[in-house]
């Protein structure tokens, strides 16, 4: 079987298509991914088949973050439209014609979370079943809290129609281009958002993420959109004897890691964490991308450290302090530590939220935290009964061998049964 995955965001919106294309590619099946082009270089080193697709992602997620922003001030709400309908359809047409042409001869595509409406349509004109993978509830549901709203408005009702709502705005900002896309294939127009086509379609909807992390969830949907956990890559990665010998000298660090999410003031952010981690008396392991820090200098109790395996290294720390990424939750919680998300944007609070409600972490705005209440959730997290808690929700989780191999399952099993 030919699968194209079709995927546009940061590396954690990749990294779950991707972690299926490898075990879909492990089985015998050609595979092929349509990616934002600063992450091709990320799934070619996987094994996998990677073409550019859209815009450069990490300049996309610096764009949103600057719109979000500027959400909360006032200013012409015409404009806002404006700058919202051009940041959310960037690229909508070349990518199209780049899919189109990869999707050529394939039996199934798949899309991610974003741009949906690109890949529904391509195929929608090959006539090929059309698959989803979300690593997030994205479907409007009644189980799902926002940290941001009051407690009193989380009603289920209210929820829905938040949900909706967001929908209906990204199905405003996108009907133009779906439309001249829908023009160029020759497909016949319509007014039905892409999702709701694909929810209506029957399409395998994966969900990439733990039933335990939202209640309900599973029993509100029937089996209409399939659990199978988090889905991650496991990746290689060569000895670190100065690592190793780093974390045998003292006791179990804190890992700090920020992912994708862009930190305004790294010297400031360091020294943060290094006084608090100082006044607790516990030693801090610091995500920073190659050479980003090379001019930082740092206590003898912080420790520096690039892209790792969290598989092999969370089990050996603490905690886990992060931004909120669905992959960096899903390990922390498998490897059984406490959890910190500091939030920003995206659905960076959607995973706050959850930690929260399951008593295995806490959550604070990143750009609200200061030394103290950093302090403050530090002490918080590390107390006995979130540590105790942390690993009763890892004894929950799925595996990552059992999540990947019930992602591909599903995706052969709709191959075989379109009609």
């Amino acid at each position: 079987m030919k699968f194209v995955l079709a995927v546009h965001g940061t590396r954690g919106d990749v990294e779950p298509c991707a972690a299926v294309g490898v075990e879909l590619a492990r089985r015998g099946h050609e595979v092929r991914m349509a990616l934002p082009p600063n992450l091709v270089g990320f799934v070619e080193s996987a094994g996998l088949h990677g073409v550019a697709y859209g815009p450069d992602s990490g300049e996309q997620i610096n764009a949103v973050a600057a719109f979000i922003r500027n959400l909360t001030k006032a200013q012409n709400p015409l404009n806002l439209v404006r700058a919202g309908k051009e940041l959310f359809v960037e690229g909508w047409a070349d990518m199209g014609t780049t899919l189109t042409a990869l999707a050529d001869g394939a039996d199934l595509l798949m899309t991610g979370q974003t741009y949906h409406g690109v890949v529904a349509n391509v195929a929608e004109y090959y006539d090929i079943p059309l698959a989803a993978l979300h690593h997030f509830p994205v479907q409007v549901n009644g189980q799902l809290a926002i940290p941001w709203i009051p407690t009193p408005l989380l009603r289920p009702a209210l929820m829905r129609s938040a949900m909706k709502g967001s929908w209906r705005l990204y199905s405003y900002v996108s009907k133009d281009a779906d439309s001249t896309q829908r023009r160029a294939l020759r497909l016949p127009p319509t007014s039905t958002p892409a999702a709701q086509r694909i929810a209506e379609g029957r399409a395998p909807e994966i969900q990439a993420y733990e039933q335990a992390l939202f209640p309900g969830l599973a029993a509100e949907w029937d089996g209409q959109r399939p659990f199978v956990g988090a889905l991650t890559m496991d990746r290689h990665s060569e000895p670190d004897e100065d690592l190793a010998s780093w974390l045998a000298a003292g006791t179990p660090p804190i890992y700090f890691g920020f992912g994708s999410t862009p930190v305004q003031s790294p010297t400031e952010t360091l020294a943060m964490i290094s006084d608090a981690c100082a006044e607790l008396g516990e030693r801090a392991l610091v995500f920073s991308p190659v050479n980003a820090t090379d001019d930082i200098k740092h206590a003898e109790h912080v420790k520096f450290v690039g892209l790792v395996n969290y598989s092999a290294l969370l089990p050996s720390c603490r905690a886990v302090v992060h931004h909120g990424g669905a992959g960096t939750t899903a390990a922390g919680l498998r490897a059984g530590k406490p959890t910190l998300i500091l939030w920003d944007v995206a659905d960076q609070p959607l995973w706050a939220a959850a930690v929260r409600r399951l008593k295995v972490g806490s959550a604070k705005r990143f750009t609200h935290i200061t030394r103290k209440s950093l302090l403050a959730e530090l002490r918080t997290i590390l107390a006995p009964d979130y540590v105790a808690r942390a690993r009763e929700i890892s004894a929950q989780m799925t595996t990552p061998a059992v999540a990947v191999a019930t992602a591909a399952d599903l995706l052969e099993k709709a191959v075989r049964t379109y009609a």
